[in-house]
C-alpha cells in the first residue's frame, strides 16, 4: 500500500432507501418500539426484584435476559464503531447462553423435580450468569480487536443501519479471511452449539411431559417451557439467519429489516411472551399495582 493513501475513520450509515417523509415516519414508530421496549423489560426487571415469589432460578435468568434486552436494545445509540461492534456483539452472545442456561433450568425442574432445588442452587445459578456474561464479553472483545487491527482505506459508506460487523469487514482494504473464521467459530460456539442442547433438553423434556399421568399436569409442564421456546425461536431463527446463510448483494436489504427486528423488536417481544403466558408474572403485577392503590 502507498504511504500516500488516506485511511478512513469515520463511516456513514447508509441505512434504508427511502424517502424524508418514510424515514421521519419511522424515526417516531422505532422510538415508540423503543420506549416500549425499556419499559417492558424494566417493569420486568422490577416485578422480579420486589416480588419474593419471583426469587426462583427461573426468575433470576428472566431478570438477567430483561437487562441484556434493555442493553441490547440501547446499544446503537453511541456511535464510535469499536464500542458499537463491541456491546452488540457482546449483548447478542450473552443473550445466547443465558436462553441456553434457561433451558437447562426448565430441564432440571421438569426432568428431576426432587433434585431440583440442589443442582439450582444460588451459588450454581450465579455461577452459570456469571460465565455467561463472561464467555459473551470475551468473544466481543476477540471480535473488536481484530476488526481494529484492520485498515480501511475507502469506501466509507457502511449499508447497514448500525455498524455491524459483517457490513464493516466488507469495506476493509485488505484480506479479513481471519476474522470471517473467528466470527464462523464464534457463532457455532453461541448459535449452534447451544442450540443444539436445547434441542436434546426439550427432547427429555418433551418426554417427561409425556410421562405425566394428569392431563393438567402435562399442560402445566408444558405452559413453563412454551414461552421459552417462543423467545429461542425468534432470537436463534434470525440470528442464523444474518450470521450463518451465505451472504449476497441481494440480501442486504433483507439483513438490514432483519438485523432491526433482532436488536429492536426481539427486546421488546420476550417481556411480552413472558408476560401474557406466565400466571407468576401477572400476578406478582397485580400485586404491585395493588400495594401502589393503597
Amino acid at each position: 500500500m502507498g504511504s500516500n493513501r488516506s485511511w478512513v475513520t469515520e463511516f456513514i450509515l447508509v441505512g434504508f432507501h427511502l424517502s424524508a417523509k418514510m424515514e421521519k415516519l419511522l424515526f417516531w414508530i422505532f422510538s415508540l418500539f423503543y420506549i416500549f421496549s425499556l419499559l417492558a423489560n424494566g417493569t420486568i426487571l422490577g416485578l422480579i426484584c420486589l416480588d419474593l415469589r419471583l426469587h426462583t432460578p427461573m426468575y433470576f435468568f428472566l431478570s438477567h435476559l430483561a437487562i441484556i434486552d434493555m442493553s441490547y436494545a440501547s446499544n446503537n445509540v453511541p456511535k464510535m464503531m469499536a464500542n458499537l461492534t463491541f456491546l452488540y456483539l457482546g449483548f447478542a452472545a450473552t443473550e445466547c447462553l443465558i436462553l441456553m442456561v434457561m433451558s437447562y433450568d426448565r430441564f432440571v425442574a421438569i426432568c428431576h423435580p426432587l433434585q431440583y432445588t440442589v443442582i439450582m442452587s444460588w451459588r450454581m445459578c450465579r455461577a452459570l450468569a456469571a460465565t455467561s456474561w463472561a464467555c459473551g464479553f470475551i468473544l466481543a472483545l476477540v471480535h473488536a480487536v481484530l476488526l481494529l487491527r484492520l485498515p480501511f482505506c475507502g469506501p466509507w459508506e457502511v449499508n447497514h443501519l448500525f455498524c455491524e460487523i459483517l457490513s464493516v469487514l466488507k469495506l476493509a482494504c485488505v484480506d479479513t479471511w481471519i476474522n470471517q473464521v473467528v466470527l464462523l467459530a464464534a457463532s457455532v460456539f453461541v448459535l449452534v452449539g447451544p442450540l443444539c442442547l436445547m434441542l436434546v433438553s426439550y427432547i427429555h423434556i418433551l418426554c417427561a411431559i409425556l410421562k405425566i399421568q394428569s392431563k393438567e399436569g402435562r399442560r402445566k409442564a408444558f405452559s413453563t417451557c412454551s414461552s421459552h421456546l417462543c423467545v429461542v425461536g425468534l432470537f436463534f431463527g434470525i440470528a442464523m439467519l444474518v450470521y450463518m446463510v451465505p451472504d449476497s448483494n441481494q440480501r442486504e436489504e433483507e439483513e438490514k429489516i432483519l438485523s432491526l427486528f433482532h436488536s429492536l423488536f426481539n427486546p421488546l417481544l420476550n417481556p411480552l411472551i413472558y408476560s401474557l403466558r406466565n400466571a407468576q408474572v401477572k400476578g406478582a403485577l397485580y400485586r404491585a399495582l395493588q400495594k401502589r392503590s393503597v
